[in-house]
């Protein structure tokens, strides 16, 4: 028993022994969706669920008239565990099987992983065991081979958070590293594991495999305590997580951006703002550099900031303001963020451009960042009477990766942010994803921005 489920009866013992083990996984295709995919997708969609002739003809179709990028980057859109379009997954296999029969085809042991997971998840099991029987098969006596894709099913299984078949491929990965004297296989079979665990929320069992990694006389790496930090902290085991973390220290394993970044945001996902606050500091005065998803883990954790971006065309318009608005917690971590040198990190200052890159921000740090950004400019040519580059340019992007293709909430808050405060930047023409300025014209509305902000309050 394991996290109080069950597990599936182990397979036979296997007898050969493992040799090497790569240890990264290579990911399968991820690509973006292209509009011929979308159109494929619309048109399964609209296609009665029930007529699975239709649908297969469908398929056969798109498969022939498809390049290998439109046809493998469709595929991985369905098989992704944060797809949209849930109905028409069931038909992830069907294309699979089409696709597989494409001169063009090159076999992937990930991609029969994920397609495992998402088969796992329809409750398709016995489809599911066919594909792994059969890519076992293919794999024979290949037991490096082997053991990654054992180690793929966990992952991907794990992406789709079923708890199910986690548990029942790691029994057969734990079959494969009992029977195997490899050092080095041990090692990342074992940290496959530990991901697995972690992953779908069973850090004390996690915690455990460590242990026998002690037991073993495998060393530990900082992957390992990271995975176990964050799993314990979304879980809410704070005292767990705390103690992790100092297991972690000495060991000689630093706290590290990443590491801080998965504290702060376990705090805050628990709406634990006193601690986020005393966490930041302490990161704060170790030293250890912030990032986008300092700023992402800790604003996302201010309820005041969620409160006030639920209505864009009435927040503050410039750091002043919000800072009154904040209450003491959220003043201090503002303050604190934009005391650091993130934002220098996202801009490039040419002669010829003055770029300021958005990407990777949620909602809210894309507001305290541009307030953040208006402030530090006017500060610096005022302070330092420095020449702005010829051209300005804010990049949101266009949304291909939100909920809603095409509709960047970043980039329908700062546009609602320009529009208030009369800011002359617009959308580009070229690119629907950015706004652009001319350096002199932007200068003279940047010279008028505090009486703009303060002719507002008023």
């Amino acid at each position: 028993m394991i996290g109080n489920i069950l597990l599936p009866a182990p397979a036979p013992l296997l007898s050969h022994r493992i040799s090497l083990y790569n240890r990264r996984i290579q990911p399968g295709p991820r690509c973006s969706l292209s509009k011929q995919g979308q159109r494929f997708i619309s048109t399964l969609i609209a296609t009665d669920s029930n007529d699975l002739s239709a649908t297969h003809r469908l398929v056969r179709k798109f498969v022939a008239s498809s390049s290998k990028h439109v046809a493998l980057s469709t595929l991985s859109h369905l098989l992704s565990p944060t797809t949209p379009h849930h109905r028409i997954c069931s038909l992830a296999l069907p294309l699979y099987l089409e696709i597989s029969e494409a001169s063009w085809f090159d076999w992937n042991s990930k991609l029969v992983a994920d397609l495992v997971a998402l088969l796992y998840k329809l409750e398709r099991f016995d489809e599911a065991e066919t594909l792994v029987t059969e890519t076992v098969s293919k794999l024979g006596s290949r037991e490096r081979d082997l053991c990654s894709f054992y180690s793929q099913l966990i992952h991907s299984q794990s992406k789709h958070k079923s708890e199910r078949g986690v548990l029942f491929f790691y029994t057969k990965l734990k079959l494969v590293l009992l029977c195997s004297s490899s050092v080095y296989l041990k090692q990342r079979g074992y940290a496959s594991m530990v991901e697995g665990f972690c992953s779908i929320g069973l850090p004390h069992d996690a915690e455990a495999l460590m242990e026998e990694m002690k037991e073993l006389g495998l060393k530990l790496s900082k992957f390992e305590f990271r995975a176990l930090v964050y799993s314990y902290g979304k879980s809410g085991y704070f005292r767990d997580m705390k103690r992790i973390v100092v297991e972690m220290e000495s060991m000689g394993f630093q706290l590290d951006t990443v590491s801080a970044n998965m504290v702060l945001n376990s705090f805050g996902s628990h709406n634990e703002l006193s601690e986020v606050v005393s966490w930041l500091q302490k990161i704060e005065a170790s030293g250890v550099p912030f990032s986008v998803r300092t700023y992402n883990s800790v604003l996302n954790s201010c309820p005041r900031i969620s409160l006030l971006l639920q209505d864009p065309k009435s927040v503050p318009l410039s750091l002043e303001e919000l800072m009154g608005y904040l209450d003491e917690n959220e003043a201090v971590l503002v303050k604190i963020l934009v005391g650091s040198s993130v934002l220098e990190e996202t801009m490039q200052w040419k002669a010829s451009e003055l770029k300021l890159d958005l990407h990777g921000m949620h909602l809210s740090s894309a507001y305290v960042i541009i307030l953040q950004w208006f402030h530090q400019l006017q500060c610096k040519l005022l302070a330092e009477n420095c020449v702005l580059p010829a051209e300005i340019t804010v990049v949101c992007g266009a949304g291909k990766h939100s909920v809603v293709r095409g509709e960047s909430p970043v980039k329908g808050l700062i546009k609602e942010i320009l529009l208030q405060i009369g800011c002359p930047l617009r959308i580009d023409r070229k690119n629907v994803g950015c706004f652009i300025a001319k350096g002199k014209t932007f200068m003279e509305w940047l010279s008028h921005y505090n009486a703009t902000i303060h002719e507002r309050i008023s």
